[in-house]
């Protein structure tokens, strides 16, 4: 059993943390991810409050596990979703595109931990002095919003910088992923890409084989001009936003981003649709539950570990 100090922190059986991803973390999934070991994690992105109430009583309904709730702080409506996650706390929140310090007391009376995702050393030194539990490194190789560094160079300089734990995320597929993240200095593992194509998630079947199919060079960041990086499958969408971002025309390239995460995730439109995804989609190769993904992941970190037993004396 492979059990780290995330474990304890979150109450978890395994270091595995699904990503918050919106359209498609929502409460079988979240459930399947926490019945499994891991920790589900609701993406809010997209919500209403309303809608987010009702995920955070429906994923109750489905697990007694601990499960969390990720919050994007440049979501519209952001003070109305915290009301609604201190109404009904989780186990833990993560939060997106920014500092959650303002929210972080209001949290903290309530016994929720608080893990912010930082695309820096600059940012996690400043969220471990805002007080939160932990942090998530996520490299520019994730898929959705990113910064500029490799997960490769994030994490270890997190590590190092900040006393609390640190969750590595971006390009991190399967075990070998993990046990490189865990000798990077990482207490776990964020998985967004891999849960895509997790046999609970609401998304079109289409997106689903969209990810199956991807390869190695099959995704493109988008939207630089705007300031909101975005990493997605290429298709008609990614090469007209490609366009617009070398015409250095961020109101247009936005205006024609609005609702197309929706029309692919949940309509199946994957020329059109935003296909949010990280770079190793092309280790993704089929459906799974959630439960065999934890499982085939918890395995293959202990054949990985085993396997690296030839090189001690070297």
């Amino acid at each position: 059993m492979l059990k780290t100090e995330i474990c304890d922190l979150f109450g978890i059986e395994y270091p595995v943390i699904q990503g918050g991803m919106a359209w498609v973390s929502t409460a079988p999934l979240v459930a399947a991810v926490s019945n499994a070991g891991g920790l589900g994690i609701i993406g809010c992105g997209g919500m209403e409050p309303d809608m987010l109430e009702v995920q955070i009583r429906e994923t109750r309904t489905l697990t007694d596990k601990p499960f969390g709730v990720n919050v994007l702080l440049t979501h519209p409506k952001v003070d109305e979703l915290f009301e609604v996650v201190l109404n009904d706390p989780p186990a833990v929140v993560t939060t997106g595109a920014g500092s959650p310090g303002k929210f972080i007391p209001a949290l903290k009376d309530k016994g929720v931990k608080v893990m912010p995702v930082v695309p820096s050393v600059a940012l996690a030194r400043r969220m471990e002095r805002a007080g939160v539990d932990a942090v998530v490194a996520e490299g520019t190789e994730s898929g959705g919003h990113v910064g500029e560094l490799t997960t490769m160079v994030l994490v270890p300089q997190v590590a190092d910088a900040v006393s609390v734990p640190v969750v590595a995320a971006g390009g991190i597929i399967d075990a070998r992923g993990i046990v490189a993240a865990l000798a990077l200095g990482a207490a776990a593992v964020q998985m967004g890409t891999r849960f895509l194509a997790a046999a609970e998630t609401p998304i079109h079947d289409n997106v689903k084989q969209e990810i199956i199919k991807a390869k190695d060079r099959d995704t493109i960041v988008t939207g630089r001009s705007t300031g909101h990086p975005v990493r997605v499958i290429k298709n008609r969408l990614s090469r007209e936003l490609e366009r617009l971002d070398l015409a250095n025309k961020p109101r247009e390239l936005e205006e024609l981003g609005v609702g197309k995460m929706r029309l692919a995730m949940l309509e199946g439109d994957t020329e059109w649709g935003s296909l949010m995804c990280g770079q190793g989609a092309g280790l993704v190769r089929e459906v799974q539950t959630a439960a065999d993904i934890i499982q085939e992941l918890m395995s293959g970190v202990h054949s990985t570990i085993k396997g690296l037993d030839k090189f001690a004396s070297v």
